[in-house]
């Protein structure tokens, strides 16, 4: 994956998407407010405020997830 790959992603419509990173870990996107981009690297929060900084080398796959519940 590249950071343009998630670039495009996020471009247009928001629909909520996970990244799996080549440990097997998942990062989910509820909104767009929860990821941020840089040249090198994506940062992705979680609902608690806490992120992981993921380098893109290591992100394997995006995919669809489930929108969060109403409030």
């Amino acid at each position: 994956m590249t950071i343009r790959d998630i670039q495009e992603r996020l471009a247009g419509g928001f629909v909520p998407f996970k990244l799996r990173t080549s440990d097997g870990c998942e990062f989910v996107v509820p909104h767009r407010e929860f990821i941020f981009l840089t040249s090198k690297r994506v940062v992705v929060a979680n609902s608690e405020g806490f992120v992981n900084v993921l380098a893109p080398l290591h992100i394997v796959s995006i995919e669809e997830a489930k929108p969060l519940p109403a409030a």
